[in-house]
C-alpha cells in the first residue's frame, strides 16, 4: 500500500543511517517535508543527498536528542517555520558497551539511558503540543530488547523497556486528543551500529542470526516501512502498541 504524506510535515530522529535514514527517504518520497535529526553532521549530509536525489523535500538539523534545549530549539524551528508537525519518529539509539551488571561502567549506564529513553521523553514533550494542533502521530523505536533480557546489556535493555513504558503513557493521555503513539521494535536489523558491534563480537552475531527462524537480519527499510504504516491512517485505530519485527526471533519454540 502507498501512503501519502503530502502536505504533511515530519521530524525523523537518528536519520544519519540505519533505519532513520530509511524512514526520512520513505516519508519523503511519499510527499512529506521531512526534518531530519542526527548527531552526525555527515551523516545528514548523505541521507540529504539521497532524499534530494529522489525529488523529495527536507531539512537538516544536528541535534543532541539527549539535551533539552537541543530538542527545544529543534522543535521551536519546525512551528516557526511551518506552523505544524504531522508525524515524528523518535528513532535515534546507541547501543552502549556490553559488561555483566556489577561491571557495567556507570557514565556508559547513563549515556544509554540518556539517548535512547530520555530523548524520547523530551521528543513527546516538545512534540506533542505541535502535534495537538491538527492531531498526528508519534512512531517511538524500542527493540526486541524491550521484551527480553539480552545478557550484558542491561543500559540498553532497560532503556528499551523504558521506551515502551512512555509510549503506552503517551499513548493513554493523547488517544482521545486525536495524537496516536506506538512503538515499534527490531529485531537484528543490518544497521552500521548492529555491523560495527557484530564485528566486535561474531560469536554474538552468529548465534543471532542461527536464532532468528527466517535465517537472516531485517533489511533497515523493512523497519522503516513499518513506521511509515504505523504513521499512516491506515493504522487509524492502533494506539499504545509494540510492533515487534524480528524474523520471529522472539516467537519461542524449536524448529522441527
Amino acid at each position: 500500500m502507498e501512503h501519502d504524506f503530502h502536505g504533511k510535515v515530519v521530524l525523523v530522529t537518528g536519520a544519519g543511517s540505519g533505519i532513520g535514514r530509511e524512514a526520512a527517504l520513505r516519508f519523503a518520497r511519499a510527499g512529506a517535508l521531512v526534518y531530519a535529526a542526527d548527531l552526525s553532521a555527515k551523516g545528514l549530509e548523505e541521507t540529504d543527498a539521497l532524499v534530494h536525489g529522489a525529488g523529495g523535500e527536507m531539512r537538516t538539523a544536528v541535534v543532541n536528542v539527549a539535551q533539552e534545549d537541543d530538542v527545544a530549539t529543534l522543535l521551536a524551528h519546525i512551528d516557526r517555520e511551518q506552523g505544524r508537525l504531522d508525524a515524528a519518529f523518535n528513532n535515534a539509539g546507541i547501543t552502549g558497551g556490553t559488561h555483566r551488571i556489577e561491571d557495567y561502567p556507570v557514565e556508559d549506564f547513563d549515556r544509554v539511558v540518556g539517548v535512547n529513553l530520555r530523548s524520547v521523553f523530551l521528543g513527546m514533550k516538545y512534540e506533542i503540543p505541535l502535534l495537538l494542533r491538527q492531531g498526528g502521530t508519534i512512531v517511538n523505536t524500542a527493540s526486541v530488547a524491550a521484551i527480553t533480557g539480552p545478557a550484558g546489556m542491561s543500559a540498553y535493555a532497560a532503556s528499551k523497556h523504558g521506551v515502551q513504558g512512555l509510549t503506552r503513557v503517551a499513548a493513554m493521555e493523547n488517544a482521545a486528543r486525536g495524537v496516536r503513539v506506538n512503538a515499534i521494535a527490531p529485531g537484528w536489523t543490518e544497521t552500521p551500529m548492529v555491523v560495527a558491534n557484530s564485528a566486535q563480537n561474531p560469536a554474538f552475531a552468529a548465534l543471532a542470526s542461527r536464532a532468528i527462524p527466517a535465517k537472516r537480519g531485517a533489511q533497515p527499510g523493512e523497519i522503516a516501512d513499518a513506521a511509515l504504516w504505523l504513521s499512516s491512517p491506515a493504522s487509524s485505530y492502533v494506539h499504545g502498541q509494540l510492533l515487534v519485527i524480528d524474523g520471529g526471533m522472539t516467537i519461542g519454540g524449536f524448529e522441527l
